[in-house]
């Protein structure tokens, strides 16, 4: 999280947005299964730093969303609680806490899950932002110490990073470099955590901090609740609700009768004849509208079956490979 006072205002453009986009695509075409929140979640913070002319209307400035203890607890401020996350300073801001993302988010959400990755981002961002605020709140009651954390001003979604670099980092127990350091890796985030405040100027503390704090918090609320996650079950029904037109469509595409439609070889007996038959030549399961077997040519019976044309039961077993084909060539042409 970036820290300050007074207005913000967003940098001139250093052309780092680019080079995030080209960085993302790379990155994404290696994978087998592209990760579809951390694609999301990349893309929102991405768009609302650009403000596109039509967003104008509904999106907040930053200046009405900037994390401040201070004003979300005097005035219930909600907007400033979840919204502060998701805003950043600059482009370099913007820049470095993507590339984190992007990493980050592709470990956690191949191995979680993308209902359970969204649902464990929903929740960091919450506890991050929570810890940040009662650590600012339990400074001034104790120590009478309201400047700067009570009163700072801070946004950007590194905070949630943090947590979630502790969430990956937990079971490891493999050493990593942190800014040339080596240090043991489920301690990375501590190491990061005090070299980012001693050499890099502006950066919130306490909002570095509380977002470790909320991970260790998830770990610990996690190990301690075995049961399934309800949150997951509602928003897999919500998944599913979504999903219906394109169900419905596709059943009725699928209801129809396929004139071509492919079979397959072997697999069970028991079959509905009136929408299925075996050809007792190739054992090719074709569809009931055809009378004659799709991959070998062989005619159906009335029974159901197929009536070979070869004049014996030791051909038909004896046919070979190559003569299917032939067959099928002849047939069709392919």
């Amino acid at each position: 999280m970036e820290r300050g006072r007074g207005r913000w205002v967003s940098s001139v453009s250093r052309g780092m947005l680019p080079l995030l986009g080209l960085h993302t695509v790379i990155e994404y075409s290696r994978l087998e299964r592209k990760p579809p929140v951390t694609a999301a979640l990349l893309a929102a913070n991405t768009i609302i730093y650009l403000r596109p002319t039509f967003l104008h209307p509904i999106l907040p400035t930053i200046n009405q969303v900037l994390f401040n203890p201070h004003l979300i607890l005097k005035y219930k401020d909600l907007r400033r609680f979840f919204l502060s996350a998701f805003y950043h300073l600059n482009e370099p801001h913007l820049f470095y806490n993507m590339l984190s993302l992007l990493w980050k988010g592709i470990q956690l959400e191949t191995s979680m899950g993308s209902a359970e990755f969204s649902l464990t981002v929903a929740t960091l961002v919450a506890m991050s932002q929570g810890v940040t605020i009662l650590l600012a709140k339990s400074i001034l009651l104790l120590f009478d110490y309201e400047r700067p954390y009570y009163q700072e001003y801070s946004v950007g979604f590194s905070g949630v990073l943090f947590a979630m670099k502790v969430i990956l980092n937990a079971q490891s127990d493999e050493y990593t470099y942190v800014q040339g350091l080596l240090v043991p890796t489920r301690y990375a985030a501590w190491a990061e955590l005090i070299l980012i405040q001693m050499f890099v100027p502006g950066v919130s503390f306490l909002g570095h901090l509380g977002g470790i704090l909320a991970g260790l918090l998830f770990l610990r609320l996690k190990a301690l609740y075995s049961g399934a996650n309800p949150l997951r079950t509602i928003v897999r029904g919500l998944s599913h609700a979504l999903n219906w037109p394109l169900r419905f469509v596709k059943f009725l595409l699928g209801s129809q009768p396929r004139i071509g439609g492919r079979g397959s070889v072997g697999g069970r007996e028991t079959r509905d004849t009136s929408q299925v038959w075996r050809c007792q030549t190739c054992t090719f399961d074709n569809s009931g509208w055809l009378s004659v077997c799709e991959m070998c040519g062989t005619g159906r019976t009335d029974d159901g079956a197929s009536s070979s044309s070869l004049s014996s039961t030791d051909e038909v077993q004896d046919l070979s490979l190559d003569e299917l084909r032939r067959r099928r060539i002849q047939r069709f042409g392919r």
